[in-house]
């Protein structure tokens, strides 16, 4: 039974939600930004962290940042129980609040698996679309272990988490000023700039739009899963402030 008061909130809502309130500015490395938070087995540290910086160095994240939360430490409303760790990375959706906050009317549309060839996109092999999943899409296929992103690490071949965001063309150079800035912050998960009124990694775009694709947050927690390590990961967990954050050498 339904409770009273209780309201259905689709990812669609939530995310624009979290990029109104993204003020993360990438010239002044500040601002809010939006955190994924995953928990690991204390005792798994070293191994996860050794797998975070492989996936980060080989350039599957969005960012090299992460915050490290220890038991008994506090994280928005998540209090990190005994005996485990919490790790945040930077979610992909803040690229979408900074784009948001140049004036650039950017539409987040689906998460996904896309194909990887001899180190190059192919295509979507799976997605999800925000409005249609009150879960995020890539927590899901996550859990669905049909990703292949540590083979994909060894052969230059496999399966990677990844989504995509649509924007009108008119705004194309103002998008290309703001990715570089991104870029020059560290945030170097772009994957693909489609062109106007062409199909995106085989997914198609609406009229006068042109896709853009970034590599998902989570493929290092992919990692880790397809390592066999136990790893629980909430996507677009909260927001936190940029200064928060660590660049990985200085962690691990």
């Amino acid at each position: 039974m339904q409770k009273k008061g209780y309201r259905l909130q689709f990812m669609s809502s939530k995310i624009r939600d979290l990029m109104y309130k993204t003020t993360f500015d990438p010239k002044k490395m500040d601002g809010n930004i939006i955190l994924n938070l995953s928990l690991i087995n204390k005792k798994d540290i070293d191994d996860v962290l050794r797998i975070f910086n492989m996936v980060i160095s080989s350039g599957l994240s969005v960012t090299p940042y992460l915050k490290i939360i220890s038991e008994g430490e506090s994280i928005g409303d998540l209090t990190i129980e005994k005996g485990k760790v919490g790790i945040g990375t930077v979610c992909s959706i803040t690229i979408d609040g900074v784009l948001l906050k140049a004036g650039i009317p950017v539409n987040p549309k689906l998460g996904g698996v896309v194909q990887i060839r001899n180190g190059g996109p192919v295509r979507f092999t799976d997605v999800l679309t925000y409005v249609s999943t009150t879960v995020d899409p890539l927590e899901i296929l996550m859990s669905q272990g049909i990703t292949s992103v540590s083979e994909m690490l060894r052969t230059g071949s496999g399966k990677i988490l990844a989504n995509l965001r649509e924007a009108p063309m008119i705004a194309r150079d103002a998008i290309d000023i703001c990715l570089s800035d991104l870029l020059d912050a560290e945030f170097s998960g772009i994957l693909e700039v489609g062109e106007p009124n062409k199909r995106v990694l085989d997914v198609p775009i609406e009229r006068d739009h042109l896709g853009i694709v970034v590599i998902g947050g989570t493929n290092p927690m992919a990692v880790v899963q397809e390592y066999g390590i136990s790893i629980n990961t909430s996507a677009m967990s909260s927001l936190i402030s940029f200064k928060e954050m660590s660049r990985i050498e200085d962690i691990y």
